[in-house]
């Protein structure tokens, strides 16, 4: 279950965490991290995925530096204010839209760009301004969507799974569309437990005025880790008549689980290129159960 690290991986994680660890201290200081980074790996199960490596090398990293566990709040709230900046003209232009619904998710998907961890820092806002503008030119499965709100016509609970914080303000706009189209849907959004680089927490829906119940992962997973929710969490998920998945994350976590999910996102790194033959930043729109 879920899409198993291999070498391009174990590369980025390196890169991504020593860069990192050399901007924190001395180079001797550095090596000695990476030697303990590098035995982990050779020891990790071979169906480990980038989601739970990736909260063991924080956890890692705070062991032997001294940075705070919610290392990258300023971008969260920085991301928070900039999605809220804009969130009542994408509203507005969501609801003039001749199929509303599918404007809200062409837009949630868009915002998937926010994303400082898979693209290690470089968040272009004016970019992402540019990608927002663009949004409704987005070319999602229309089949894969035909298959959703159908499922969703005869469904009865909505589990809402988030990502980043800032982009979590588009999933709200695609959460009231969801309700408009499906009055009788109960939608239950889910965060991380703890922070894991910028995904959404608690505190991040309460700030972009998330108004659905909210659960969370009980985790600094960067995903849904199915084996590591807490009993709550997990009884939603199986109750769940219809999953929505946002992020690269739930991807790397959940691919392969057998649940009904559909995934949405922007494909961003190497290892989801090479898993689903497509080019950096390509918008998708997925079900789990083909």
């Amino acid at each position: 279950m879920g899409v198993p690290m291999n070498s391009i991986c174990f590369e980025c994680q390196l890169r991504k965490k020593l860069a990192l660890a050399r901007s924190l201290g001395s180079d001797e200081q550095a090596t000695v991290f990476a030697n303990r980074m590098m035995q982990e790996l050779v020891n990790a199960p071979e169906d480990m995925d980038s989601t739970r490596f990736g909260a063991f090398a924080e956890d890692l990293l705070r062991e032997y530096y001294d940075v705070g566990p919610d290392r990258l709040k300023e971008e969260k709230d920085f991301s928070n204010r900039f999605a809220l900046e804009r969130v009542d003209t994408v509203r507005e232009t969501v609801a003039a839209a001749e199929d509303p619904l599918y404007a809200a998710l062409q837009y949630s998907t868009m915002a998937n760009y926010i994303d400082f961890s898979a693209l290690q820092g470089a968040v272009n806002y004016e970019q992402l301004d540019n990608l927002l503008g663009k949004a409704t030119e987005l070319a999602l499965d229309k089949v894969a969507y035909a298959r959703f709100c159908k499922e969703l016509e005869a469904g009865k609970k909505l589990l809402y799974l988030t990502d980043n914080a800032g982009e979590i303000a588009f999933d709200q706009v695609m959460a009231e569309q969801l309700q408009k189209r499906f009055p009788h849907l109960e939608i239950i959004f889910c965060v991380r437990g703890k922070p894991a680089f910028n995904d959404a927490l608690r505190e991040d829906a309460e700030a972009v005025g998330i108004t659905f119940p909210v659960i969370d992962n009980g985790t600094n997973i960067g995903g849904t880790a199915i084996d590591t929710l807490p009993p709550e969490t997990k009884a939603v998920l199986d109750s769940a008549d219809v999953i929505f998945a946002k992020g690269m994350g739930n991807v790397e976590s959940m691919h392969g689980c057998g649940y009904n999910i559909y995934y949405a996102f922007l494909v961003k790194c190497e290892r989801l290129m090479q898993v689903f033959q497509k080019e950096k930043l390509t918008p998708m729109f997925l079900p789990e159960r083909q």
